[in-house]
């Protein structure tokens, strides 16, 4: 017979794989523009925003060592040590900075909406400000030395309307889908 404790492990164990997975969907789903972007942002702002900070940083872990180990579950499907220690894997790993900082507002704040967008807001900020400084670095090592700002210019600009679209679409989805999570 399975005890609540039990039972409540196994479910969690469920989601946290049913949303590494989605993190993976999202990855390889590409929306053209003159600079493609995925919807790998909008996995992991569901993943914490639906799951919370605990499971959803746990879901955006899985969903790395997935692919740390080779599996493809990045953006073309790739995956292995090469992506995520490239120029943009400061990004990818710029995630878990996301879930953290969306918990650690959740604890503060609690589940309001507005949290929720505060946490979203600054968790993607985080996540730029680590995926830039690892970008330049590995670049400015590899390549040639560029300023902060053109890599701004490069890895951040591009994108900022793009994941203000996905943390929108995130939010809209995360109170449904939570009410089912939670139940």
């Amino acid at each position: 017979m399975q005890t609540k404790t039990t039972t409540n492990k196994t479910r969690d164990m469920i989601y946290i794989g049913l949303f590494a997975g989605l993190m993976a969907v999202c990855s390889w789903l590409s929306v053209p523009a003159a600079v493609p972007f995925t919807m790998q942002t909008f996995g992991v702002f569901l993943a914490a925003g639906v799951l919370g900070g605990k499971r959803g940083t746990w879901a955006i872990l899985v969903y790395l060592l997935l692919g740390a180990v080779g599996i493809p579950v990045f953006q073309g499907f790739t995956g292995g040590p090469g992506i995520l220690f490239g120029n943009t894997g400061g990004y990818l790993l710029g995630f878990i900075g996301t879930a953290l900082t969306m918990w650690g507002i959740e604890r503060l704040l609690g589940g309001k909406t507005w949290a929720l967008v505060l946490a979203m807001l600054l968790g993607l900020a985080v996540c730029y400000a680590f995926g830039t400084v690892w970008f330049l670095a590995v670049y400015t090592q590899s390549v040639e030395a560029v300023s902060f700002a053109t890599v701004l210019g490069w890895c951040v600009g591009p994108f900022v309307i793009p994941d203000l679209i996905k943390i929108g679409l995130a939010l809209a989805l995360c109170k449904r889908l939570k009410k089912v999570v939670d139940r």
